[in-house]
């Protein structure tokens, strides 16, 4: 048989999903017209019913290919195993792209048309095509008569758009097949393609990859995802690759030692060890940052209560200052800092990361998640914007951040009912037995009335949270869901991923109510209360009387510390500290109040000190923008510190945060007040 690349695209498009697809989404990724669409889908269902199997259209929900699922492998294989060399435009953007990102010469146009089958001309407007995505990743195409055309750029960027490629085009299970295979090349589980990408890495260093991985993944205290674990074998591949043809990138020194300390950073060692070892060669220390990165940026969940390491405080007010954003667009405070604040902080702090060095991510689910939330999406996409402007954030990585917070807003309202409406032709029988099944299926639902089409016109719409159809209704403009009057799994789940968007938007755009949660007084006594936390017992208030520059001021207070044998060496701990301004800024924003913190070998004990100063010293916030200190706050603990006292530390930091009074309290100089206070907080 024959069958051009649209339609062949169009029919792993349909064998890759298990529910109906709208025409205008399949219209999106063939990038041609929804009448296009159906054209195809016509010519096609001669083929289909080959393999006795049919193409479903079902008005107003989209295209399913139902049938027997063996016959549906049947005919995958089929079209995998078809020799040709009708490439979509996009499938052939792509072999271009991966051809000269393996190049380090210059190709001929005429080469990758040839190749292709395709004009010159054809080429060149591809060419014209990838050039933004090119920008994107910082590569500039070098095009000249006589010359050819060459990709240049850094080499950390060119195994980005690598990435990219696998991710975008090899799917996971094609990967996961592979790796399970031990790394077997079976033609018949993958696309050409897939064949082509995969053949930026060679096949056996993948295996000692996958190897080296898996007995370094033992050692991670949580699980790595599917797509993180698959991520990070194509990356470490790509980079033996490229290492072994002496391309090397170049990782922030800076921020490389501030992860050295981290248990991430130290498995990524190992990792390297077990590589070289593997290839029998040198690894640059740069690519540890890059893996630790990739373990960082994979983990599943967060074990810990408490909300930061000392690294993660400056994100945790870029996260707060995204949640006021999301707050006020709203014009309504939805989200408390208790219920997303750990898990913001915990994902912007890789993401933040990986943006600003240019490696990508993946996310499937992005098209999909910005049609169920748009005015989610687009209230955060502003945010991301203001809040780090300096970064772009993709829609992929918006993506992640509205699930985040569509998932808070579920359950701060697990107990939200809906009133449904049931419509059919005729509002008898069938609409009745609908009814009853919905009811059995979804306990969201509170009420289900049903009713016909001639009912619709005159019933109170407004009453009724949304509609279940068995029919489409024309001049509609109320959203509602089509289904079949059988109720299918097919149909319980459109119902189900309804019910979630119907649950997300009903907090969006609604009246603001006050906020008087940080307006009312705390009541802290005077009197120290009892606690089992020693570190608040030290808590102490130290002024600074003399004019002193920033420097002077932390050597004055380490020797303060070392009188009261709280540290061994004033200056091992005061370089550390100074140390702490290359990292970041270290004022909390719209206050008089700095945190400096370290760990270090030198200190004997946890410690949390605050100095009022003569006069203000200016210093960098962390929100980027100076400010002027009042009130150095000094807390520091040794290395190897217990697991309690540490979690004291980071429930301190969280309080700087997320509490405008502890703020107030930390500036009054009452060194009564704060303790008592800490003591209300922490035990």
């Amino acid at each position: 048989m024959y069958i051009s690349g649209r339609e062949r695209k169009l029919i792993e498009t349909l064998l890759s999903y298990d529910e109906p697809i709208p025409v205008n989404r399949l219209s999106e990724e063939l990038d041609v017209s929804v009448r296009t669409v159906h054209r195809d889908l016509n010519n096609l269902e001669s083929i289909i019913q080959d393999y006795h199997l049919t193409i479903h259209k079902k008005s107003g929900v989209g295209v399913e290919l139902s049938g027997d699922e063996h016959n549906q492998e049947q005919l995958k294989h089929a079209i995998l195993q078809l020799e040709h060399t009708d490439y979509t435009p996009e499938e052939r953007q792509s072999i271009i792209l991966t051809t000269l990102l393996e190049a380090q010469d210059p190709i001929k146009l005429y080469a990758l048309a040839n190749e292709l089958q395709v004009t010159i001309a054809t080429v060149s407007h591809d060419l014209d095509y990838l050039q933004p995505l090119l920008e994107q990743y910082e590569l500039s195409l070098i095009r000249k008569r006589g010359y050819g055309v060459k990709i240049d750029g850094e080499e950390k960027q060119k195994r980005s758009a690598m990435s990219y490629l696998i991710s975008k085009h090899v799917d996971e299970s094609e990967l996961i097949h592979l790796l399970s295979k031990n790394i077997e090349h079976d033609s018949k589980q993958m696309n050409s393609i897939s064949h082509r990408l995969l053949d930026l890495v060679e096949h056996d260093k993948l295996s000692r990859v996958k190897e080296a991985v898996n007995q370094a993944n033992a050692d991670l205290p949580y699980e790595l995802a599917d797509n993180a674990y698959i991520g990070l074998i194509v990356h470490l591949t790509l980079a033996m690759e490229r290492l072994q043809k002496g391309e090397t990138i170049q990782f922030d020194q800076a921020y490389l030692a501030d992860l050295e300390d981290s248990t991430e950073f130290q498995i990524a060692q190992k990792m390297i060890e077990k590589l070289e070892k593997a290839f029998d060669m040198t690894i640059p220390r740069d690519e540890i940052g890059y893996i630790t990165m990739h373990l960082l940026g994979a983990k599943l969940r967060y074990d810990h209560d408490y909300l930061l390491e000392e690294s993660s405080l400056d994100m945790a007010f870029k996260a707060k200052e995204l949640i006021d954003f999301v707050n006020r667009r709203m014009e309504r405070f939805v989200f408390e800092q208790d219920q997303i604040l750990n898990d913001l902080v915990a994902h912007l702090k890789p993401a933040v990361f990986r943006l600003s060095q240019g490696m990508n991510i993946k996310n499937p689910l992005a098209s999909q998640i910005e049609t169920d939330h748009p005015v989610l999406f687009e209230i955060i996409e502003e945010g991301v914007h203001h809040v780090f402007p300096q970064l772009t954030f993709p829609k992929e990585e918006v993506a992640y951040l509205v699930l985040h917070f569509a998932s808070t807003m579920l359950k701060m309202e697990e107990d939200l009912r809906f009133n449904v409406l049931v419509v059919c032709s005729s509002g008898i029988g069938t609409s009745k037995m609908l009814a009853t099944k919905i009811n059995q299926h979804f306990s969201e639902i509170s009420s289900v009335d049903h009713g016909s089409l001639f009912d619709i016109e005159r019933l109170d719409l407004e009453k009724y949270d949304f509609m279940v159809s068995t029919v489409p209704i024309q001049n509609m403009s109320n959203e509602y869901v089509l289904v079949s009057p059988m109720l299918d799994q097919n149909d319980i789940r459109e119902i189900n991923r309804f019910i979630h968007k119907q649950r997300v938007s009903r907090n969006v755009g609604k009246t603001n109510r006050s906020e008087d949660s940080s307006t009312h007084d705390v009541d802290v006594k005077a009197s120290q209360p009892n606690h089992p936390l020693p570190i608040i017992d030290d808590v102490s208030v130290h002024p600074i009387k003399k004019n002193l520059s920033l420097e002077q001021t932390v050597r004055t207070i380490c020797e303060v510390l070392l009188n009261h044998d709280v540290i061994r060496d004033d200056q091992v701990v005061s370089d550390q500290l100074l140390k702490r301004l290359d990292s970041g800024g270290v004022g909390i924003p719209n206050t008089s109040l700095a945190l400096f913190h370290t760990r270090n070998r030198e200190v004997v004990k946890p410690s949390l000190t605050i100095y009022p100063l003569k006069t203000p010293i200016k210093v960098r916030g962390m929100d980027d923008q100076w400010m002027e200190m009042r009130h150095m706050m000094v807390m520091i603990s040794p290395e190897s510190v217990d697991q309690h006292e540490l979690e004291v530390l980071s429930s301190i930091s969280e309080l700087l945060v997320k509490d405008d009074q502890a703020i107030s309290i930390f500036e009054s100089q009452q060194e009564e007040t704060i303790k008592a206070y800490l003591a209300s907080q922490l035990t």
